[in-house]
């Protein structure tokens, strides 16, 4: 019995007029849908506003840079990059710089594929390979670096590769410094992080006033300014009280307010002398360029590891931990001016799981 073919799987083909032979069931051509996204032009201010909203990483703008010429035009605007910084509010964190037996050393802070090499912010190759240099504080974009040999400041943005080198004021020389750089921008919509045209400040403090007893007591805190702008240093400014501070831990950045503390130190370090604790924290304020000395809470005494911290309303706060317990104390401030310290939060928790970096 022959097979029957089906005219499912063998369309008949008929003869047309002009004798050209068509299939019975021919290919239909789809209209254009309104839907359908060729048909919607993508406005150039509504392409903006998708740009504006990536993700703060470094690889979004570059690969959105790698989609099309027009896109790695508007990407690339001085005034998108402007406005793009100021939708996101806080530039991400790249990474840290930290003190290395072979110097100073970059380590990045964020996963494949924003992770940077550390080769690429080498600060020994970006300023000659020096020897004795100190890191003093990382801030708004710049690193702060103290040459001990010459007494010298090294102001250097990983960035561009470029640094400013210049004295430090001669009452410094032969004492204990910490210091703090700061981006000078004070324009309305500005975010700091992405500060390298702009203009800097650097503060150096030190706990131990040199020169004449009669001008600055030994134990006395003095603080002074330099201005990238007009390149000079300003007045050297004292403190009123005197300090127990023996070491500090790097300057913190409040609101407009630089605060040192004690240094912290771990549990298990073998040489130290814990009349070194104390509840005192210098406090230098960059509006009124006034430098004080403050009390802590009555725990401090007795902290091993504490760090200044940025608290509700850019108020001032410290983080204490302290025989697996772990304290979160506020500054409040008075109708009156008066301050008091509050313990915001507390809770037990097992020391191999906390690591407070001082």
């Amino acid at each position: 019995m022959p097979l029957r073919r089906s005219p499912r799987l063998h369309p008949q083909i008929h003869a047309s007029g002009n004798g050209v032979g068509m299939t019975r069931r021919g290919r239909r051509r789809r209209g254009k849908s309104p839907a359908d996204p060729e048909s919607l032009p993508l406005n150039e201010d509504m392409l903006r506003e998708i740009l504006l909203r990536l993700p703060p990483q470094p690889s979004s703008l570059l690969r959105a840079s790698a989609v099309c010429k027009h896109w790695r035009g508007l990407v690339t605007d001085p005034r998108f990059l402007r406005r793009f910084l100021a939708h996101q509010g806080k530039t991400p964190l790249l990474g840290v710089f930290e003190p290395h037996i072979w110097g100073i050393k970059f380590r990045s802070t964020l996963g494949p594929p924003d992770r940077i090499p550390p080769e690429r912010f080498d600060l020994q190759r970006q300023i000659g390979r020096r020897t004795g240099i100190r890191l003093l504080g990382c801030r708004h974009g710049r690193v702060l670096l103290l040459d001990l040999k010459r007494c010298k400041l090294i102001v250097c943005d990983p960035i561009t590769s470029e640094h400013q080198c210049f004295a430090a004021p001669p009452v410094f020389r032969g004492l204990s410094i910490y210091g703090a750089v700061l981006c000078a921008a004070a324009d309305q919509g500005h975010v700091h992080g992405s500060c390298h045209s702009s203009s800097f400040k650097v503060v150096l403090m030190s706990l131990r006033g040199g020169g004449d007893e009669d001008e600055y007591n030994n134990t006395t805190p003095i603080a002074c300014v330099y201005s990238s702008e007009t390149g000079v240093w300003g007045n050297i400014i004292a403190a009123a009280d005197q300090c127990e501070l023996a070491d500090s831990n790097p300057g913190i950045l409040v609101g407009n307010v630089l605060y040192w503390s004690s240094k912290s130190v771990s549990p298990s370090t073998t040489i130290f002398n814990f009349d070194d604790l104390t509840d005192d924290i210098v406090e230098f304020d960059l509006d009124r360029q006034s430098l004080a000395v403050i009390k802590g809470p009555p725990c401090l005494n007795f902290s091993l590891r504490h760090q200044i911290i940025r608290a509700e309303d850019d108020a001032l706060g410290l983080a204490i931990f302290s025989h697996g317990r772990f304290e979160v104390w506020q500054r409040m401030v008075n109708c009156h001016g008066g301050t008091t310290w509050l313990l915001h939060n507390a809770f037990e928790t097992h020391y191999s799981l906390l690591r407070l970096e001082g």
